[in-house]
C-alpha cells in the first residue's frame, strides 16, 4: 500500500464539543486535510512541544523521549495504518540499531512523539482518500462542528443520552487585550495549567486568523 506523507497543520478546539480538539494532518505538497479527534490532554502535549514551551516537569511524553534516547531507541516513523468503524489506528515503528518493531498507539500519542523525535508522520492512501477532506486553503471553518469526524483510537467509558445542546459560551479570554493574553499564557505554563495555556492560545490564534 501506498504511504502519503503528512504535516501537522494545526489543532482546533472545538465550540460545541466540550474538552475536545480536532488535530489536522495535511497531505505533504497537497490540499488534502485529515482531521482526528483527540483529546485536551493529547492536544496539549503536541502544543507543548509545537511551540517549544518549557514545562517545569516533564511530562509524559517527554519522560518516554528521554527513557529512549538513553536506551539508543529511535522513533523511525509515525504510520496510521488503519480506519474501522470511524476509528484511527496509529503505531510507532521503533529501533535499536539492531531490531525493528512497531508499537501500537493512540494517534495522539503517536503524533507527540512525532514532533519530539522529529519523525515523519505518514498514512496509507486508502485512509486519506476515506477520510481526507479537501480545501484550497488553511482555513478550519470545515470544523466548526466536529460530531461525525473520525476520532483516534481510545477507550471510553459508557455514556448517559446526550442532553440538547446549548449554544457555545464566549471564550473567557475575548476581551483581553493582545498584550494580555501573552501574559496569562506565560503565567499559566509557569504554573503548569496546560489546558489553560491551550485555550488562551487558542484565541490568540483565532485572533490572528482575522
Amino acid at each position: 500500500m501506498k504511504k502519503i506523507k503528512l504535516d501537522i497543520v494545526g489543532l482546533s478546539y472545538s465550540q460545541t464539543q466540550s474538552g475536545a480538539y480536532a488535530l489536522v494532518l495535511g497531505e505533504t505538497g497537497g490540499n488534502r486535510r485529515l482531521p482526528i479527534i483527540i483529546g485536551g490532554f493529547e492536544a496539549q502535549a503536541i502544543a507543548v512541544e509545537i511551540e517549544k514551551m518549557q514545562p517545569s516537569r516533564p511530562l509524559t511524553h517527554d519522560l518516554f523521549k528521554t527513557f529512549a534516547d538513553n536506551f539508543q531507541i529511535q522513533v523511525q516513523e509515525v504510520l496510521i495504518y488503519n480506519l474501522i468503524d470511524g476509528i484511527f489506528f496509529a503505531k510507532l515503528v521503533c529501533s535499536n540499531g539492531d531490531k525493528t518493531l512497531d508499537i501500537d498507539s493512540r494517534t495522539s500519542d503517536a503524533v507527540a512523539l512525532a514532533v519530539r523525535f522529529g519523525t515523519p508522520i505518514f498514512v496509507y492512501d486508502f485512509i486519506m482518500d476515506a477520510a481526507g477532506i479537501v480545501i484550497e486553503s488553511n482555513d478550519f471553518a470545515f470544523l466548526e462542528n466536529l460530531e461525525g469526524l473520525p476520532k483516534e483510537n481510545t477507550m471510553t467509558a459508557p455514556t448517559s443520552p446526550t442532553p440538547e445542546k446549548e449554544p457555545a459560551p464566549k471564550s473567557p479570554y475575548a476581551n483581553l487585550s493582545d498584550e494580555q493574553l501573552q501574559t496569562s499564557l506565560h503565567k499559566a505554563i509557569e504554573a503548569e495549567q496546560y489546558e489553560t495555556a491551550a485555550k488562551i492560545r487558542d484565541e490568540i490564534e483565532r485572533r490572528n486568523k482575522r
